[in-house]
Formats: C-alpha cells, structure tokens, sequence
C-alpha cells in the first residue's frame, strides 16, 4: 500500500466519507475559506474608506456587493459552520463517549448541502448582476435592485436546510448515544452549549426561509408582500428576519462560549463554577428568551407603541443567563492554577471582547438611546465586538486547543501567541475607534463615502491600519498551523492534561470508531474532576 493511501489522504474518501471526523475538517476548511474571502471583502471595504473619495473603486454598486458578501459569508458560511459544524461534529461525539453520530449519512448530506450554499455565494464574483441587497436582503431595495435577490435567497435556504440536518443529528447522538455511566449532568458544558444552539436552529431556521422565500416571490413573481405600494409592507420581511436572525447570534454565543469553558476549565485546573446554574439558568435561559427580543431591531421601523416597552424589558431580561454565563466562566478561574499557553490566552481575549460588546449592547436595548445611536457606525462596532471577534476568538482558541488531537502534533507556541497580541490590538483598534466614530460623530454606517463627515477621516485611516494588524494576525495564525502540520513535534496523547472524554480515553489522533472499545465511566466520573 502506498504512503498516501496509509495516510487516508484519497480524495475519493473525503468526498464519500461519513466519518464524523472527517466530516467535521471538511467543515472547517469550508468555513476557512468563507473566512479568507469575508476577510478580503473588509479588507476592500476598509481600504476604500481610508479616505474620503474613490480610493480603490468609484462605484457604489462594486462596495454594496463587498458589503453583501462580507456580512452574510461571515455569518452563515463561517461562524456558524464552524462552530455548529466543525466543533460541534467532532467534539461531541467524543466528548460523550460515542463511535460515531447518530446518523452519519445525513451528516455527510448536511456538509454537501453548505458546500453547495458556498458555491452559489462564490457565484456573486461570476454573474453579471450580483447581489445588491447589502447582507440583510431588506425591501424594497433587494426587491428594486438590478442585483440578483435570488442567489442570496438560494443561499440561505441551502445553508439553511444543512442547519436542519445537522441539529436533528447532533441532538439524536447526545440523546440516544451517550457512553453508559454519562448522566446529563455529567455532559461537558460545550455538549450542552451545541444542543442549545441546534434547538434554536431547529426552531428559528424556518422563518429566514419564509422570509427570502417571500422576498423570491415578490421580486421575481411579483407577489407584493413587501411592497408598500401595492399593500405591502417591508416592515414584515424586518420582523421575520430578525426573528430568526437575533437568535441566531445565540446560535454563535453558545457553541463559542462552550468552548471556552472549556479552554478555560481545563488551563484553570478547575471544575466549573455553578454547573447546574450555568446549564439550567444560562445556556437554556438564553434558548428560552432568544425568541422574544427581536424587537429592539425594529425600534425605528414603525413598532407600535405598547410593544417598545416590552421589547425592552425583555432585552435587558436576557442579559441575566447570559451574566450567569459570564459569571460561570469568572467562578471558574478563582482559585485557579492558570497556565496561559496559546488557547487560554484566546480565552482570555473573549472574556474582555465579550465584556464590551454585552456593556455596549445595554444602551441597545433601551428604545429612546437606541433611536439615536441606530443606523451609525456604533451599531457595526457593537456587533462584531459581542459576536464577530469575540467568537472568532473562541474559534481561533478552539483550533488550537484540539490541534493536538485533530492532527498528533503540536504547534509552536511563540507563533500562537504572537498571532493572538496581533489579533487583539488590531481588533480593539479597528472596532473600538468604530463605535466611537458612531456615538462621538454620529457616523452612519454602509456609507461608500463620508465627504460630508471630514472630521472622520483620520480616525478612518487609523481604523484601516487595524484592520491591516489583523490581516497580519490572520497571516500569522496561519502560517503556525502550516509550520505545526510540516514540521510540528509530535504531540503528548493529552499534553493539556484534560480530565475530559476525549483526552483520556482516546488517543489522538482518533481512529475510525473513536475508541478502542466501548466506554464505561465509573459513578465518580466527572469531566472537571482535577482534584484526582
């Protein structure tokens, strides 16, 4: 048998494979590349803002079409794949002592369906009539638009129906698959933070189908659901999309907040503060009112008056399971032997992103500050410090952390950590200077140029400079992932010396089958035990 063959580098077994393992790192190099190609598109974005008038394009049909795919690959083609696909496809089965998923055939379609989804996306940079709908498809201007709606919709549907099967699977596999002796309270809080999130997707999914379905029919059959004109009203396509849209930033928070548990948890040399207050209060707290706070999107767009006041108690509301959450991740550390190698320090950089973005969102979700701060540059700031960066820290750290088990070797730690200061000064540079430039100025977002606002531009400049620091840190991260693939030491089996499932009872990297027979834990069992 050839060298390559050993190595089970075949392409035709990773196109036919329903290892959940495989399955899972074609996830994260789909995700990746969704990340790469976002990533260019801020890169474009950020440069042509650098100054005021046409820096690297004239045309504001051009920065719309960067703007569209920026947003909407960053969302549905990296976060969520990878930390709903990635993640989520090979910890959990490990992590509960299962072979495999419960239905690997419909893993393998749930991967082939966001594959497809990627292609339509990478569609825009081919037909002559890209999207121009921003990456929220609002009417009527997706539906006026000369762009192409339908490539957005298609999209989102197909990424759409792989959450599906995807969240039935995972859900399946912790419910009827869990080792003998894995009590619910003995499941990892990531496990726990996965099922959270694939119950929102199961239960949200739908409505962002009606929604670009509906958007399909008006533009291209002339239905007129969202034409004021005619009867419509654009306002209901803004309730259906932010009904699926704000929960799913919850479908990002869990999966992310999950894996720094346990980062946090295993570098602590810790059990998790408040376990069940943080499973029953936090994570299903957060599921049980994600559904009821989509409102503080509207608070502009016509909401009837009775229902601001609601909406506002029930944002401030969701800020008590997410606190427990935080203050689950805090308890954890106290009295901790902390070891800051690479994926704690990721951990701690979310613990300070996270905290902005959760302050910033405060303001957000009171109606009579919001009115003023909407539609600025404060609203972009805040978003992608409690979403975008915080949870790409946790991904970034996540990689990091499993790369001894996913790959057998180990990367090189001064690369790892170089790579995080770069991130977090460049993150904090680039977004903190937005939100400023949005409550300080009044800087309106999605603008292709500020001729009006001059008093920006140097803080404009600046803000792109960050953005080229983290462009070297995304450079960075990469190259020490390549250098730990070449020419990477070999790994210790546990070298975090985690008392979890998956370090202890497997090696790594994991064989087909996960386990050399089948797992039984003994009733003292615990995944945060570090006083043995």
């Amino acid at each position: 048998m050839s060298t390559r063959a050993k190595r089970g580098f075949r392409l035709k077994e990773w196109i036919f494979t329903t290892d959940h393992k495989r399955v899972a790192v074609l996830y994260l190099a789909g995700s990746f590349t969704a990340f790469f190609l976002a990533g260019v598109m801020a890169m474009l974005m950020r440069t042509e803002l650098s100054s005021i008038g046409p820096t690297i394009t004239d045309n504001p049909a051009t920065y719309n079409t960067w703007l569209y795919f920026h947003g909407a690959a960053m969302i549905l083609g990296y976060l969520i794949p990878a930390l709903t696909g990635f993640f989520a496809n090979y910890y959990v089965p490990l992590m509960i002592g299962a072979k495999d998923v419960a239905f690997p055939r419909v893993n393998a379609l749930s991967f082939w369906l966001y594959f497809a989804g990627i292609v339509l996306a990478l569609l825009t940079f081919v037909v002559p009539d890209p999207p121009d709908i921003m990456w929220t498809g609002y009417p009527p201007y997706s539906i006026f638009s000369p762009g192409n709606t339908a490539l957005y919709s298609f999209t989102v549907l197909l990424m759409g129906f792989s959450s599906i099967a995807g969240g039935i699977n995972l859900l399946t596999t912790v419910i009827r698959m869990r080792a003998p002796g894995m009590t619910w309270n003995k499941l990892n809080i990531f496990v726990w933070c996965t099922m959270g999130a694939f119950v929102l997707q199961l239960l949200f999914v739908p409505f962002i189908g009606v929604a670009v379905i509906m958007l399909l029919l008006d533009k291209y059959l002339g239905m007129n659901f969202f034409n004021a004109a005619a009867g419509g009203s654009a306002v209901i396509y803004e309730n259906i999309f932010w009904f699926y849209s704000h929960p799913a930033v919850y479908v990002i928070l869990l999966p992310a907040i999950g894996l720094i548990y346990e980062i946090t948890a295993t570098f602590a040399r810790n059990r998790v503060f408040n376990y069940k207050g943080t499973v029953y209060g936090g994570i299903w707290g957060v599921v049980a009112l994600s559904g009821v706070v989509w409102g503080h999107h509207l608070y502009v767009s016509a909401m009837p008056a009775w229902l601001t006041p609601i909406i506002t108690f029930t944002t401030l509301l969701i800020s008590v399971p997410v606190g427990l959450l935080v203050i689950g991740l805090l308890g954890t550390l106290y009295r901790g032997s902390i070891e800051f190698k690479t994926p704690m320090l990721y951990a701690s950089g979310f613990f300070f992103l996270f905290l902005i973005g959760g302050l910033t969102g405060i303001p957000n979700a009171l109606s009579a500050i919001y009115s003023h701060i909407h539609g600025t540059y404060w609203i972009p700031g805040h978003f992608h410090y409690v979403m975008a960066i915080s949870a790409t820290t946790a991904v970034i750290g996540g990689v990091y952390y499993v790369f001894p088990k996913l790959t057998g070797k180990q990367y090189n730690e001064t690369l790892g950590k170089l790579g995080f200061v770069l991130f977090f000064i460049g993150a904090n540079i680039t977004f903190g200077l937005t939100m400023y430039m949005g409550a300080a100025y009044g800087m309106p977002r999605r603008y292709y140029d500020y001729a009006q606002f001059p008093e920006v531009e140097r803080l404009q400049y600046i803000t792109t400079l960050g953005s080229y620091i983290i462009l070297l840190a995304a450079i960075v991260i990469a190259v020490s992932w390549l250098h730990a693939l070449i020419a990477g030491k070999k790994s210790e089996e546990n070298p975090w010396g985690s008392r979890s499932l998956e370090w202890t009872h497997s090696v790594s990297p994991p064989p087909p089958g996960n386990f050399p027979e089948e797992v039984r834990l003994a009733d003292d069992w615990d995944p945060y035990d570090y006083t043995k």
